[in-house]
């Protein structure tokens, strides 16, 4: 059967353990355990750390790379051929294909289409970013050795942040975890979130002042306002309200972690001799993070088929 990977909340425990173990080994001993195998990156949306992570880990791991970066440009699509098709045709040239897409739930539909190939969710529309909450999590177990008993802030633009929701379905598997939400009123998390929450036993609450949480979490999980997700009457609201800078940085606990997505703008100002020497900056670890954990499951992936 093919291993699709459409959104975080299929990894139960057992799995995300392998994935991490995995990924630790073929960080210490890279293995050509996928040579020969080909990986296609479908991005329809712009990317740097999932294209670029995805693509070395393929190589890394002896496989090779084809795609594209603007597939609505430069593919079929610009003729007017659907994603299903696509999908359906690359997958004879591939063994896995990574795809990118500004459309909900278009990484479902494609794995609908397609039963030849893996398709790993690389992040669609407002949906979930799957590979992007494995390596959170990923960064939570190498940063505090647990996956358990764990408090964060997550703070931003939680209404599109699909880096946020993600995190939450794969939180809701562990235990004694606390999450503080951290936004504009008008981006916060969604109903369906907190429902899942709310089922999963999951403590959390709302908060306006981010200086006020700042000192009773372990995680900081910063994001950015997604300004190409709203009008600019709702940027401008939300735009500078939520920043740390050298002006609260002290406020973090010295055995915290700041964690982003990345890429960060006006969100995070901090100096650059901060974010190189501070422990409590993890958003680069997090982001090398990125290439083990997927390494680990392109490997899971292709080879368990």
């Amino acid at each position: 059967m093919v291993y699709h990977v459409v959104e975080s909340q299929q990894f139960d425990p057992e799995t995300l353990q392998y994935l991490f173990k995995r990924a630790d080994e073929l960080r210490e001993t890279p293995e050509l355990c996928l040579k020969g195998k080909i990986l296609t990156s479908l991005f329809y949306e712009s990317s740097t750390r999932t294209r670029l992570s995805f693509e070395s880990a393929m190589i890394r791991l002896g496989g090779m790379v084809i795609g594209t970066e603007n597939a609505r440009e430069f593919s079929s699509v610009a003729k007017g051929e659907s994603l299903e098709d696509s999908v359906r045709v690359i997958s004879s040239y591939c063994d896995v294909i990574v795809l990118r897409h500004d459309e909900d739930g278009a990484a479902k539909r494609a794995a609908e289409a397609c039963d030849m190939v893996p398709i790993i969710n690389g992040g669609d529309g407002k949906g979930q970013h799957p590979t992007q909450a494995l390596l959170d999590v990923y960064t939570i177990y190498r940063e505090f050795g647990k996956l358990d008993n764990l408090k964060m802030a997550m703070v931003g633009d939680l209404a599109n942040g699909r880096t946020v929701r993600s995190l939450c379905y794969l939180l809701g598997k562990f235990d004694d975890i606390k999450i503080i939400f951290v936004s504009p009123d008008h981006l916060k998390m969604k109903e369906d979130i907190r429902d899942y929450l709310d089922k999963k036993r999951i403590i959390f609450r709302e908060e306006e002042d981010l200086n006020k949480v700042l000192s009773e979490v372990d995680v900081v999980y910063m994001t950015r306002i997604q300004r190409e997700r709203m009008s600019d009457k709702d940027y401008e609201k939300a735009k500078g309200k939520f920043i740390i800078n050298v002006g609260n940085f002290h406020l973090i606990r010295k055995d915290a972690r700041i964690f982003h997505p990345l890429p960060h703008v006006e969100e995070i100002d901090l100096p650059i001799n901060i974010e190189n020497n501070d422990k409590r900056v993890a958003y680069f670890r997090q982001a090398e993070n990125g290439l083990y954990v997927r390494m680990a499951l392109l490997d899971f992936v292709i080879n368990s088929n």
